[in-house]
C-alpha cells in the first residue's frame, strides 16, 4: 500500500516568516502606489499649476490692472516671430547676395547679431513688459478722451497688414508738400557763404611768322595758326598784316540719345481667396505657437490705439520751428581752438580751416556746415552756445563731450519742418508723454516675469557665426 504524500510541513516558524513576507510584499505594493500616485500628483499639479495658475498669475500690474503671464508669454512669442523672421531674411540675403562681398557681409552680419541680442531672453521680455505697460496707459488716456478703436477697423489694419485692398491696387500715398531746404539768402549770408575766387587760367602764344617777325601781339593760340603775310619787321613797327588762320576745324557731332522709358508691369490685386489662404497659413503658424487670433487682434488693436492717441496728443504741436544754421570746426584741444579763431581774425576761410583742421568728418568736407537744425539735436553745450549767436558771429572756445569747437551762425529762424522732421517731433512728444505718465501711474513689476520668458521660435544654432562657417565666408 503506497503512503499518503504528506503536505508541506508546518510550524509556527515557517508561518512567522509566511506572515513577515506577506506584509513586506504588501508593504511594498502600498508604497509603489504611494510613490507612483505622489509622481502623477505632482505632474497633475504641474500641468494644473502650468495649464491654468500660472497663466493667470501677474507680471505686473498697472493702476491696480494686471498684466497676467499669459499674455506676457503670448505678447513674448509673437515679438520673437517677427524677429526670427528679421534673422531668417538676412541668412537668405547673405545666402543670396552677401556671401562673395566682404562689405555686405559685415553689414549682415552685423544686423544678424543685433536681432540675436534682441532675442536674448532677458532683453525681449523687458522690452515686451515695458510695451505691455504702456499698451495700459495708452489704453486709459484712450477711454478718457473718448478715443475708440471698431472691430471694421481692426479688420482693415490686418488685411493691410497681408496686402489687401478689397481686392483693389495699393492706395497711393498723398504727395507731401515740398518744403524748400533753405530760404533766400541775406547779404550777409551770401557774403559769410561766398565761394572762394578760383583763378582763370588764359594760353598766350607766341606766333612766328614766315619772315622771322615775332608777334607779340597777346594774341591767344587756339589752332596751330601759322601767320603767312610775309610782311618785314623793322625795328619797333608793329605788324598789322592779316593773319589767316588756313586750318578749317574739324565739328564733331555729338550723338543725342533718346532713353525710352521702361514702365514696370502693374501688379495684379490681391484677391480675397489669396488673402483669406495666406491668412489661415498665418493663423496655424500663430497656433502652433500657443497665440490665438484673438490675441493676434488684441496687438492690432493696441497699434491702432497708440496711432490715435500720438494724433491726438500732437494735434496742436506747430510744424514751424526755431532753428539754426551754422557751421562749427572742431579740434581736440582748447589751443587749438584759439589757433583756429586767430586764423579766422586774420582773415582766412571758414571753410577752408574746417576742411584742413576739423575731427567732424561728416562736415569737414563740407566746410564745415551742419545745415540747419531745431533744439534737441545737437548735443546741449554746442546747442546752448548756437542759438545764442547773432548771425556772422563766431563764438568763443566750446567744449563738449566730442572736443572743442569753433562755431559760425550763418541762419537763425522759424522754418517749416519737413514731414519727417514733424513726424520724428510728434514721435518724442508722445514718448515725453509716456514717460510723465508711466512716473505717476502706480506700476509694480514682478521678479517672475524673468522666470517666464517663453524661448520660441528661435534661430538656427550657432546663429550668424554657424552661417559664415557653413557658407566658408571669413569672419568680417
Amino acid at each position: 500500500m503506497a503512503g499518503r504524500r504528506r503536505g508541506p510541513i508546518t510550524n509556527r516558524r515557517h508561518l512567522a516568516r509566511q506572515q513577515r513576507e506577506s506584509l513586506q510584499t504588501r508593504g511594498l505594493m502600498i508604497a509603489s502606489a504611494i510613490i507612483i500616485g505622489a509622481v502623477v500628483l505632482l505632474v497633475v499639479y504641474g500641468l494644473i499649476v502650468s495649464q491654468f495658475i500660472e497663466p493667470g498669475q501677474p507680471v505686473a500690474t498697472v493702476n491696480a490692472e494686471e498684466i497676467t503671464t499669459r499674455e506676457f508669454r503670448s505678447r513674448v512669442r509673437y515679438e520673437r516671430l517677427l524677429l526670427v523672421e528679421q534673422w531668417n531674411q538676412m541668412a537668405n540675403f547673405m545666402v543670396s547676395f552677401g556671401a562673395t562681398d566682404p562689405n555686405s557681409v559685415s553689414f549682415i552680419v552685423s544686423q544678424m547679431n543685433q536681432i540675436e541680442f534682441q532675442l536674448d531672453p532677458t532683453t525681449v521680455g523687458r522690452s515686451v513688459l515695458n510695451d505691455l505697460v504702456a499698451d495700459r496707459l495708452i489704453r486709459e488716456e484712450a477711454a478718457a478722451r473718448g478715443i475708440t478703436v471698431t472691430e471694421d477697423e481692426i479688420d482693415a489694419e490686418v488685411e493691410e497688414l497681408f496686402g489687401y485692398y478689397g481686392g483693389a491696387q495699393r492706395p497711393t500715398p498723398t504727395a507731401s508738400p515740398t518744403i524748400p531746404a533753405t530760404s533766400t539768402l541775406t547779404p550777409l549770408q551770401m557774403t559769410l557763404t561766398a565761394p572762394t575766387a578760383t583763378a582763370t587760367l588764359t594760353e598766350t602764344s607766341t606766333i612766328t611768322d614766315t619772315a622771322g617777325i615775332t608777334d607779340t601781339t597777346g594774341i591767344t593760340d587756339t589752332s596751330g595758326i601759322t601767320d603767312t603775310s610775309g610782311i618785314t619787321d623793322t625795328a619797333g613797327i608793329t605788324e598789322t598784316g592779316t593773319i589767316t588762320d588756313s586750318a578749317t576745324p574739324e565739328v564733331t557731332a555729338t550723338p543725342v540719345i533718346t532713353i525710352t522709358p521702361t514702365l514696370a508691369p502693374t501688379p495684379t490685386p490681391k484677391s480675397l481667396e489669396s488673402y483669406q489662404e495666406d491668412f489661415e497659413g498665418y493663423l496655424e503658424a500663430l497656433d502652433r505657437l500657443s497665440i490665438s487670433e484673438a490675441e493676434l487682434r488684441y496687438i492690432v488693436e493696441s497699434q491702432i490705439y497708440r496711432e490715435k492717441l500720438l494724433e491726438a496728443l500732437t494735434a496742436d504741436v506747430d510744424n514751424v520751428q526755431d532753428q539754426v544754421w551754422a557751421r562749427h570746426v572742431l579740434v581736440a584741444t582748447e589751443a587749438e581752438a584759439l589757433d583756429v579763431i586767430a586764423r579766422l581774425e586774420a582773415g582766412e576761410m571758414f571753410a577752408t580751416i574746417a576742411a584742413e583742421l576739423s575731427t567732424d568728418s561728416a562736415s569737414a568736407g563740407n566746410g564745415g556746415d551742419l545745415g540747419w537744425f531745431g533744439i534737441g539735436q545737437m548735443v546741449a553745450d554746442f546747442e546752448k552756445v548756437a542759438f545764442n549767436l547773432q548771425v556772422g558771429q563766431i563764438s568763443e572756445p566750446t567744449q563738449s563731450q566730442f572736443g572743442w569747437h569753433v562755431i559760425q551762425v550763418l541762419g537763425h529762424e522759424a522754418r517749416p519742418l519737413t514731414p519727417a522732421e514733424y513726424a520724428d517731433l510728434q514721435q518724442t512728444v508722445f514718448e515725453e508723454w509716456l514717460s510723465t505718465q508711466r512716473l505717476l501711474a502706480d506700476v509694480q513689476l514682478f521678479d517672475i516675469w524673468a522666470e517666464r520668458v517663453p524661448n520660441t521660435p528661435t534661430y538656427p544654432p550657432g546663429g550668424a557665426q554657424a552661417l559664415l562657417q557653413q557658407l566658408q565666408v571669413p569672419q568680417p
